[in-house]
């Protein structure tokens, strides 16, 4: 199994970014939640957005500091998960990891409750 991020870069303040995480080895990504963290230098990994198992009840979280902001999106057919980042602050400026937890729900959405993490990709926004 394996989770590739991409879609980071530097981008000005009020920019917009889109992360994309291809997940390859799952016999069905429908199954799983996806969603991503990011971690900033000197900082704890932290919660960013989590999309549950795609269904018509999907559910979707988001960090208080993203909501409105962020938006998380899947592509089941693709196996690829998305987060389009818009009006970016320097506070976001952090590496993004996609990650699938242990618990296909997505349950327990947590840094401990991961059982794959995606390399990173590195988004930095500039004042």
């Amino acid at each position: 199994v394996q989770l590739q991020a991409s879609g980071g870069g530097l981008v000005q303040l009020g920019g917009s970014l889109r992360l994309s995480c291809v997940a390859s080895g799952f016999a069905s990504l429908d199954y799983n939640a996806i969603g991503w963290f990011r971690q900033a230098p000197g900082k704890d990994r932290e919660k960013v957005s989590c999309i549950s198992i795609s269904s018509s009840d999907a559910r979707i979280s988001y960090a208080d500091s993203v909501k409105g902001r962020f938006t998380i999106s899947r592509d089941d057919a693709r196996n690829t998960a998305y987060l389009q980042m818009n009006s970016l602050k320097p506070e976001d400026t952090a590496v993004y990891y996609c990650a699938v937890p242990a618990v296909p729900s997505g349950s327990t959405w947590s840094v401990s409750g991961i059982e794959y993490w995606g390399k990173g990709t590195l988004v930095t926004v500039s004042s």
